[in-house]
C-alpha cells in the first residue's frame, strides 16, 4: 500500500488504547473484564450507552477447540490481523502453517514476540509483508471492527489476498447488525482509553459490505456461541 492510501485510512486512535491503558493492564493483570462502551456517531446525547463485557484473559490464553477450528482445512501463509498476544498465531503454528500476526499495541506484540511468535507491531493499513499472497487472513475477537469503517477494512484485505485465498471473520450473533460507534475502553478499576472508532457486523451485514471489493461468503457457522464467516474472492 502507497504512504498515501496508507494516511487517507489511518486512525488517531486505536482499541483500548491512550488514556490509563486499560487494554494493556488487562493483557498483564489477572483482573482482565474489559467494558466496551460506544454509541453510534451522531447519536441523541440521552441516548443510553451500549456496554459490552470483553473477558481479555481469553486472548491471553491459549488457543481453545473452537479457535482451532477456524484453521481446519486452512493454507498457509496465515495473516492474523489484531492478533493481540498471539494465540491464533501459535494455533496457526501447531497446525503446521506459517503465520504472522499484526498488532498496533507495543504491550501485546510484546507478549506475543516473547512467546517467540513472528509479529509486527503494524497497522493493517500500513505496509504488509507478502502483500496479494496471504492464503488465509483472520479478523477474529471483533477485529471487523478496526478502524470503525469495515468497508475499508474489508478492501484493505481484498488487497492482501492471494487470488485463491479465504478470509474468516467473527461476527455479530445477529446477521443484520451493521453499527459504526465511538467506543472507550474500561476496566474495573476505573481506567479508561481514549476514544475510538471501532463498528460491529453480522453475517448479512457483512456479506452486502465485502460484496464491493469482489468477497463472496462461501461459509458461515456457529459455534459455542461464536459465529464466523468464510470470504473469498467472486
Amino acid at each position: 500500500m502507497d504512504r498515501a492510501t496508507a494516511e487517507r485510512f489511518r486512525r488517531p486512535s486505536t482499541f483500548g488504547a491512550g488514556g490509563s491503558e486499560p487494554y494493556a493492564q488487562a493483557l498483564q493483570s489477572d483482573d482482565n473484564v474489559l467494558y466496551l462502551h460506544g454509541n453510534r456517531a451522531g447519536a441523541d446525547p440521552g441516548t443510553p450507552m451500549r456496554v459490552s463485557t470483553m473477558h481479555a484473559g481469553r486472548w491471553s490464553a491459549g488457543a481453545d477447540p473452537i479457535d482451532h477450528s477456524l484453521l481446519d482445512g486452512a493454507a498457509g501463509p496465515v495473516l492474523d490481523i489484531g492478533c493481540g498476544p498471539g494465540r491464533m498465531i501459535q494455533a496457526a503454528v501447531d497446525a503446521g502453517l506459517s503465520a504472522l500476526g499484526i498488532d498496533v499495541s507495543p504491550t501485546a506484540v510484546r507478549i506475543a514476540l516473547a512467546a517467540g511468535l513472528a509479529v509486527l507491531q503494524r497497522s493493517v493499513f500500513d505496509d504488509i509483508p507478502l502483500e496479494g499472497t496471504w492464503a488465509t487472513l483472520l479478523l477474529v475477537d471483533g477485529n471487523i471492527g478496526i478502524g470503525g469503517d469495515p468497508d475499508a477494512l474489508l478492501d484493505r484485505c481484498a488487497s492482501l489476498l492471494a487470488v485463491d485465498g479465504v478470509l474468516v471473520v467473527e461476527v455479530h450473533r445477529d446477521p443484520e447488525h451493521d453499527l459504526a460507534y465511538e467506543g472507550t475502553l474500561h476496566d474495573a478499576a476505573g481506567h479508561t482509553s481514549d476514544a475510538f472508532p471501532w463498528a460491529e457486523l453480522g453475517v448479512s451485514a457483512l456479506c452486502r459490505r465485502a460484496a464491493k471489493v469482489g468477497l463472496v461468503q462461501v461459509a458461515e457457522w456457529t459455534r459455542g456461541g461464536r459465529s464466523f464467516a468464510r470470504l473469498a474472492r467472486s
